[in-house]
């Protein structure tokens, strides 16, 4: 399976932020979008990625100022991406090994979607369940 073919179940809609959005509004927008990652967008495109766990752990070293902070100042701006014809594989490979859970899915450069773990947990859920009912097909043709 392809990254291509995850995107077309669940659609290419990525909530994104600029980076001087304030974490409040981040906050907000998360809980809004119902997600625990949004992509920071600046003009050159894009220019981190800021999950709920990058607040929580800001929080001790910054406190409630942080809320007041803009994303810049939070957010990963190393961004481990994909590409549509990528492997759910090598994308679930790619989120342990640098222990993410959200990876922008990009071509040419531009943002085309996003791929998180419940993502890859449920295709990969789809795949048992297919598997199961062909095997209980072949058991019962015997």
């Amino acid at each position: 399976m392809r990254i291509s073919d995850v995107l077309r179940s669940k659609g290419a809609a990525v909530a994104t932020v600029l980076p001087e959005t304030l974490v409040t509004e981040l906050l907000r927008r998360l809980a809004d979008n119902n997600v625990g990652a949004m992509v920071v967008v600046g003009v050159d495109g894009i220019a981190g990625i800021v999950s709920e766990r990058d607040v929580v752990r800001r929080l001790t070293e910054h406190g409630p100022e942080l809320l007041s902070m803009p994303v810049s100042a939070i957010m990963t701006t190393m961004v481990a991406s994909c590409r549509p014809e990528d492997s759910v594989d090598s994308l679930s490979a790619l989120m342990t090994e640098k222990r993410i859970r959200h990876v922008p899915v990009v071509v040419d450069g531009k943002l085309v979607g996003i791929v998180s773990i419940g993502d890859v947990v449920k295709i990969r859920m789809q795949e048992l369940e297919q598997s199961q009912e062909q095997l209980q097909a072949y058991i019962s043709q015997g």
